[in-house]
């Protein structure tokens, strides 16, 4: 899924936060959103994932506006993941369950993805009493689960170990290559960033300073 932005404009109150005249983002690739702190890249994520509307100019999702369809297609994972108070099992089902997948299939898929993320004795722990790097996996087992064509990952790896960092980098790798979906992902990291991405996208107050190919 292509994604094209356009005059986007985003205020808070009388602030002027993003400022981006054209900005496109690649189908089938990882791209990275890099910056300092309150450059405004959590809050040009969330527009692309719909979940702000409040901005002016467009933002077209092969070459259409945001539908229901659309966010069918999509799923964020937050850096600090919103996980229910129920089991890691039913916290990692849920998005099958509401597209109506089969129970059978449900656990097929829901077992893969258990055992990928190394959290297969976790399946009956409850979500909310997980540590943050078990956290972590689950939010992103939960989003590749049902295998969305737009992958948005909001600094997926931050205050987490070094083996459940490599573990999430490797599955994303993998998500991207098998299924040829559309990953962004905001990182502080750059070594990170060179690490995963096909193209970096720099924002620096709202506006974006550069795409460079990393490889």
């Amino acid at each position: 899924m292509d994604i094209q932005i356009n005059n986007l404009k985003k205020y808070y109150k009388d602030k002027l936060v993003l400022d981006i005249d054209n900005l496109q983002i690649k189908k089938r690739i990882i791209t990275g959103i890099i910056g300092p702190n309150g450059a405004g890249k959590s809050t040009l994520l969330n527009i692309i994932a719909g979940m702000d509307k409040d901005f002016k100019g467009s933002v077209l999702y092969k070459g259409k506006s945001i539908d229901k369809n659309i966010y069918k297609d999509m799923t964020l994972v937050l850096q600090r993941p919103n996980l229910f108070k129920r089991s890691v099992y039913e916290n990692i089902e849920y998005p099958l369950k509401i597209r109506s997948i089969s129970k059978g299939e449900r656990k097929v898929k829901v077992e893969n993805i258990l055992k990928r993320l190394d959290i297969l004795d976790l399946k009956d722990k409850k979500g909310h009493l997980l540590s943050g790097g078990e956290s972590q996996k689950v939010s992103l087992g939960r989003a590749l689960v049902f295998t969305p064509k737009l992958l948005l990952l909001d600094e997926p790896t931050s205050n987490i170990d070094t083996n459940s960092t490599n573990l999430i980098e490797r599955e994303i790798l993998n998500y991207n290559k098998i299924n040829k979906s559309t990953v962004i992902i905001i990182t502080h990291d750059l070594k990170q960033a060179k690490r995963l991405c096909d193209e970096i996208v720099c924002i620096e107050r709202g506006k974006v300073g550069g795409i460079d190919g990393v490889f």
